[in-house]
């Protein structure tokens, strides 16, 4: 990435400000059309994109599993085709990509983690608009070449951490940055989740009926089929997922990364406070780790403490509920310098403590841009009028994602080990030996 190009994800707050190189541009001339969609992934989390696809025009669809592939098409796709041609069926998106590239004007991917920047780099440079599922990419170096493509090609991009478009989100960095609490010294988040475990792969079975062993397992290395993978756990493996705090930082860190402008942070660092399990395999489980964020302009320097679930809420997290009677799940508790804040989990909820302090707290004025429906509902808003997605890869999905995924060194470091991370370099400074996470080596043909 070029020195101007990390300049910008360091100067800029498109997400919360509207800047952006691609704010106003029209990119569609045609607002009675339907937009063409291609679907990558359409199980699991990829029913939403299914939901969405069909409120345009599903072109293409792409699933490794053909039971995926049956129930959308005749659950979802088939009842609101209104007539119009079937959509073209794959196994591998790259073949999709490549043939049907000149027919689709939008990709929506809801792959597993390691398909994430291979899937949406080819449609990228396919000069397609792209939506994909968070967290945005596998690893450090995936998300920045994401966003470079994606400002080298002028497409409209959209990371799907839905929070991001709420207006619960909005208000709540309005009401900090209005100084609703004072300066923020100190964050504790509850990021709701355990994955990870210990030990080698489970013994070699049968692919299953229908599964499309080789497509799915896509960039990653070979591996025969086993238990603990395909459809849900593979979040807990090192070559398919990104653990707790890659799978849920990019909704519950979200808040206090753009409130707290964490993105103008040129270096920061991340120390590992516990951690246990994890292999060659697997990632670690019960994870906390502590960011130290130097200050920012006018913000002063602040500590983000970051733990994988509830079984680990610090003691002022168990003293605020006490104290005003509430309960934290998947939630961030701000210690501010004039008082408290709580963002609850995805920031679907935000408000001052005590409760009855935020209802006699003037409300601030709404400054920041609204996004317009959920994640995909904006980039199709956006396609269609021009503008800007609120979590586009360049201003918001790579900077929050590469943040997040820090953490996964400080825990390959080990309990009490700090990284020193250098966001312009995008590489940890004092313990050379943890760069290689920073990216991975591919399969040939998927490569990014």
């Amino acid at each position: 990435m070029s020195e101007v190009t990390r300049r910008r994800f360091l100067q800029t707050g498109a997400v919360v400000a509207a800047g952006s190189s691609l704010a106003g541009r029209k990119l569609w001339a045609a607002p009675g059309d339907k937009l063409r969609v291609g679907l990558i992934a359409v199980g699991g989390m990829g029913g939403y994109a299914v939901d969405k696809g069909c409120d345009e025009r599903v072109v293409a669809i792409c699933d490794i599993d053909e039971g995926n592939l049956g129930r959308a098409m005749k659950d979802k796709i088939q009842p609101r085709l209104g007539g119009l041609p079937a959509p073209q069926v794959y196994h591998d998106y790259r073949k999709m990509i490549e043939e049907q590239a000149k027919e689709l004007d939008v990709v929506l991917i809801s792959t597993p983690d390691h398909d994430h920047a291979p899937a949406a780099i080819r449609a990228i440079h396919a000069g397609l608009h792209v939506f994909c599922q968070k967290p945005l990419a596998h690893n450090i170096r995936e998300c920045y070449e994401l966003a470079k493509a994606a400002q080298a090609k002028g497409v409209l991009t959209q990371m799907g951490n839905q929070g991001h478009t709420g207006e619960s989100l909005r208000r709540a960095c309005e009401y900090l940055q209005a100084g609703a609490v004072g300066a923020v010294t100190a964050t504790h988040t509850l990021l709701g989740r355990n994955f990870g475990g210990t030990g080698g792969r489970p013994a070699s079975k049968p692919v299953p009926a229908g599964v499309h062993w080789q497509e799915w397992l896509g960039p990653a290395p070979f591996r025969d089929y086993h238990d603990g993978l395909h459809a849900f756990s593979w979040r807990s493996w090192r070559d398919f997922g990104t653990g707790t705090i890659g799978d849920m930082a990019t909704h519950n860190l979200d808040c206090l990364f753009f409130a707290l402008k964490v993105y103008e942070a040129k270096s920061f660092s991340c120390t590992c406070l516990a951690t246990n399990g994890g292999s060659a395999e697997m990632w670690a489980q019960n994870n906390v780790v502590r960011y130290d964020i130097p200050a920012r302009g006018a913000l002063p320097a602040f500590q983000a403490f970051v733990y994988d679930h509830g079984d680990l809420k610090p003691e002022v997290m168990k003293e605020a509920e006490k104290e005003y009677e509430i309960k934290f799940g998947e939630d961030t508790l701000y210690l501010g310098e004039q008082g408290k804040f709580w963002t609850k989990g995805t920031a679907s909820g935000a408000m001052m403590l005590p409760l009855d302090k935020h209802a006699e707290y003037p409300q601030p004025a709404k400054t920041l841009p609204r996004a317009h429906g959920g994640p995909i509902e904006d980039l199709y808003w956006a396609i269609k009028n021009g503008g800007t997605p609120v979590s586009n890869f360049p201003d918001a999905g790579t900077p929050l994602t590469a943040f997040a995924l820090v953490g996964h060194l400080a825990q390959r470091a080990g309990i009490g080990q700090t990284v020193e991370w250098d966001v312009t370099g995008m590489r940890c400074t004092n313990r050379s030996e943890l760069n290689e996470f920073v990216k991975r080596t591919y399969r040939p043909g998927w490569e990014v």
